[in-house]
This record gives structure tokens, C-alpha cells and sequence, in this order.
């Protein structure tokens, strides 16, 4: 079972087009008016179903993909505007396709348009031949609402600050406000709410289906799982990884994956020690505990009595003295001393998944950039030549005939001024070695993982001999009182005999 859900924005401060993300969403060739450019996805595989589902308040000719997006681009006049929230989410393998697209109808009906929101669905699948099944659906919603009558309304109103008269207040001449949504929707508590909607949803239909299994719409870190999440690979990097072709994304989770082996291995032994701990405590409550380098000794001693021959003796031993040695290197000679420790170990491994989910994040971020600087490199010719053609209409002809290059080339030309500097600079070897330090450091804090692990390892052995060595006190504890027991009845009958 696969629960994905992921929200973002299509922003012109990133670079990007609603008319873009609209035709690829849909496959289709859409006509930008803003940019004066022709977005043609009507190559694109996968794409099986498609819809526009309207509030009651929309004009119908929002039903037209091209007029709708068009539109919602001339209602925005910021640089940096805001123009629609992007759904991405999963579709289920167990279920098929028809009931997966009605699942998909269904919850934009019911979540997004029954709140006023306008909804272009497009649901994908890939191509059979490919070997890869991910099906999943995406959403974009316009983020400005409508008003009643139809026409675009305000993201935000004012609500003027007021002062104890009920009288606004004014600095520097003009009232003091706060800038309100007017909407719900770009809330975290809504986003959860859609979220948990659509798990249940799709629950409910594997439940009634009788398939065994469910998706959870929580986090790892909500559901108590320590992991890094991984990157989102996609059909492409999936086809690509499946043909034995090394992808970067790949590499990624791959080493992501590896950590969270790790990670879990270090994390289930580490219970498993504050669990033995906490028993222990139980076992040895008595005035005067004994330390644990006592009861390692204890447990050699013991084990030494039953070898067979010198060399075993020897071998315990040295067994003993690496145990006893470990404790006395880390100032371990208690158990609380020995829960300490192993909080340590916890908080360290903690702080290590956290930074090594951000390294990830921003070698992912890193890369995409460079992917898009060499695009640019590789398409600007392309660009030069078609600003040198000074016939219009010819012009038009060279646009047509490179329009998917020049696309390219316009992502990639919006997606490095978003990350340049005020001056349009930016810097391709600076990323570089950004990459290149972060994966250093990425593999140190690996490392560090392994030392953790190992010193886990040592601490294991410790529990075990401590462990055998606390329950061979026990019994012999029991021994001793069920000894003392019978020598008081002894007692206790002789005395009866003499009495009598």
C-alpha cells in the first residue's frame, strides 16, 4: 500500500507557468497569453483520464482548459503571484483503474469544489511496456475564489487593528491592519484534514473490497517511525532505474534506504537495551546494588569454572576484560550510568537523521539546478537564433517548428532566476562544491551512524553476561533464603522435641 499526498504551489517567483503545469498535467497543447508561448504535451504518455469540475458560481466557459488557466494568469498581476495550489497524489495498485478515477471524482467533488474551489483533475498511469505500475492523479486548483456572481474575488481581506474605543489605529498616518485569507484552504489544520479524507476513503474501498492492508496519511515522524523520507522518483527515473540506467534521484534513495536500515537497526536494539535496563532495576533493588563490572566478573567467574580446557579460560578472559574495559572507558559503572549512555546514543542518532534529511532535501534541490543550468547552456543558441530572424512571420515558423526546446528553455530560464542573486548572478561551481561538501558530510555523519551501531554491538554483549550473571545472583539469592528456611524449621522442630 502506498500513501502519497503532496501539495505545492505554482508560483511565478519559482519560475513557473500555470499554463505549463496545466498542459503537461492534461497533455494537451495549451497557448500561454502572458508569455506568448504554445505549451504542447500532447506527446506525453500516460495520461488517461482528464476533467475540469466547476462550483455552482463559475462561468461554464471555465470547462475549456486554455480559457480557464488564461484566465486565472490575467486575474494575477503581482511578479511574484501566487497562482494555484498542485495536488499530487497516489493511486492504489490493488484497486483498478475505474475504481481508482472514481475515487479521484469523487474526493475532488466532495473536498474541493464543495468548498467553492474549481478543480482540473488528470489522472496518470504508465505506459504497460515500461513494467512500472504508479498510478496517481493530480489536481490544480486555482488559489484566488470565486465570488458569488462568478467573477474573481480576494485572496486576503483587511482587518483594521482597533484600540480600547473601538477606534482604528494609526501609525504614520495610515490604519494598522492585518492581512486575512479569505479562504481556509492554504491552512495546515485543512490540508490535514484533506489528507486524512483521502485515507479514508481509500480505506474505506480496500476494506470493502476485503483487502487485507491500509494507507496512514501521517507522517513517520507522527506515526513514530524513524526514518528519512525518500525523494519522489517519478515513471521517468523509475523506467530509467528498471533498465539499469543510474539515475541521481536513484543514488539518492538508495543511500536514503540505507540509512533507514541503519537507523532501524540501531533504534529496535536500542529499546531492546532500555527495556533490559528498566528489568534489571527490578532484579537488583536492594540497598547495596552491585556495580556492573561485579556482575561481569561474577559471570566469568562462574562461566570460568565450567571450561573445559586453559586456552577457554584464556579466551574468557580476554572476553571479560574488553567488557569490563568498555564500561570503565565511558565511566559506566552503574545502570542508571549505563541508561544515560544509551539516551546519548538515542539523541545522537536523532540529531544525525535530522540533518541527514535536510542534506538530502538540498543535494536534490542542488542538482535540479544544474540539470536546469545545462539545459540552458545547451538551448540558448536556440534562443539567439530565433531573436536574430527579423521577419515576424518567419520568426513565428522557427518558434513553432522548436517550440518543445524553447519550453525547455523557458523552464530552465525561470527556474534559475528564482535562484540567482538580486543581480541575476548565480553560480554553477558554487553548487558544486556545495554538492560535494554536503556529500562529504553526508558520509561522515554515515559513518557515524556504523559507530553508534557498534558501539550498540558492545553494549549487547554487556547486557547479555550482565543478564546471565543478575539471574545466576537470583538464584543463588533463592538458594540462600530457601536454605535459611529450612535451617529455621530444623530449629523450630527441635525446639518442639525438647519441649516435649
Amino acid at each position: 500500500m502506498l500513501y502519497h499526498f503532496h501539495v505545492t504551489q505554482v508560483r511565478r517567483s519559482a519560475g513557473s507557468s500555470v499554463i505549463a503545469s496545466a498542459a503537461y498535467r492534461a497533455g494537451e497543447k495549451l497557448y500561454d497569453e502572458r508569455y506568448g508561448e504554445v505549451c504542447d504535451y500532447t506527446r506525453k504518455p500516460g495520461v488517461i483520464f482528464t476533467e475540469i469540475v466547476l462550483p455552482d458560481n463559475a462561468p461554464s466557459e471555465y470547462k475549456d482548459r486554455a480559457t480557464l488557466w488564461n484566465a486565472v494568469e490575467k486575474a494575477e498581476s503581482r511578479k511574484k503571484a501566487q497562482l494555484a495550489y498542485s495536488f499530487d497524489i497516489a493511486l492504489q495498485n490493488e484497486l483498478t483503474m475505474e475504481e481508482n478515477i472514481a475515487l479521484a471524482r469523487r474526493f475532488i467533488r466532495e473536498q474541493f469544489v464543495a468548498k467553492g474551489m474549481i478543480a482540473d483533475l488528470a489522472v496518470h498511469s504508465p505506459e504497460k511496456e515500461s513494467g512500472i505500475q504508479n498510478p496517481h492523479f493530480h489536481v490544480l486548483c486555482p488559489i484566488r475564489p470565486l465570488n458569488p456572481d462568478g467573477t474573481w474575488g480576494n485572496k486576503q481581506k483587511r482587518v483594521y487593528k482597533l484600540d480600547e474605543n473601538g477606534e482604528r489605529i494609526f501609525k504614520d498616518g495610515k490604519p494598522v491592519f492585518d492581512a486575512v485569507a479569505t479562504t481556509d484552504w492554504g491552512k495546515r489544520e485543512t490540508l490535514e484534514m484533506w489528507r486524512a479524507a483521502w485515507a479514508a476513503m481509500v480505506n474505506e474501498k480496500l476494506s470493502e473490497k476485503g483487502i487485507d492492508g491500509h494507507i496512514d496519511c501521517r507522517s513517520y515522524k507522527r506515526q513514530g517511525i524513524d526514518k528519512v523520507p525518500t525523494v519522489h522518483e517519478g515513471p521517468a527515473v523509475q523506467e530509467m532505474e528498471a533498465k539499469g540506467i543510474v539515475t541521481d534521484k536513484g543514488e539518492l534513495n538508495r543511500w536514503i534506504k540505507s540509512t533507514n536500515s541503519l537507523l532501524a537497526n540501531l533504534r529496535r536494539k536500542l529499546a531492546g537495551l532500555m527495556d533490559w535496563i528498566g528489568t534489571l532495576k527490578e532484579k537488583l533493588s536492594q540497598p547495596k546494588p552491585k556495580t556492573l563490572a561485579d556482575l561481569l566478573i561474577a559471570y566469568y567467574d562462574k562461566r570460568n569454572a565450567g571450561a573445559w580446557s586453559g586456552r577457554a579460560k584464556i579466551a574468557n578472559l580476554k572476553e571479560m576484560s574488553r567488557a569490563v574495559n568498555y564500561l570503565t572507558d565511558h565511566n559506566i559503572a552503574t545502570l542508571e550510568e549505563l541508561k544515560a549512555f544509551a539516551d546519548a546514543l538515542g539523541n545522537e542518532a536523532d540529531a544525525l537523521r535530522d540533518s541527514m534529511k535536510a542534506k538530502a532535501s538540498r543535494i536534490k534541490e542542488l542538482k535540479d539546478l544544474l540539470r536546469y543550468a545545462e539545459s540552458y547552456r545547451q538551448l540558448k543558441p536556440l534562443l539567439d537564433e530565433m531573436n536574430a530572424i527579423k521577419w515576424k512571420g518567419k520568426r513565428q515558423k522557427f518558434k513553432e517548428a522548436h517550440e518543445q526546446e524553447l519550453r525547455l528553455l523557458y523552464v530552465a530560464q525561470r527556474k534559475l532566476k528564482a535562484a540567482s542573486d538580486a543581480e541575476g548572478r548565480y553560480s554553477e561551481s558554487a553548487w558544486k562544491q556545495e554538492i560535494a561538501k554536503l556529500e562529504r558530510e553526508r558520509q561522515t555523519e554515515y559513518e557515524r551512524f556504523k559507530s553508534l551501531r557498534e558501539n550498540l554491538m558492545e553494549l549487547l554483549k554487556v547486557n547479555h553476561c550482565v543478564d546471565v550473571a543478575a539471574y545466576q545472583q537470583e538464584v543463588e539469592q533463592r538458594r540462600q533464603l530457601q536454605q535459611n528456611q529450612e535451617y529455621c524449621q530444623r530449629q523450630q522442630m527441635q525446639q518442639q522435641s525438647e519441649t516435649r
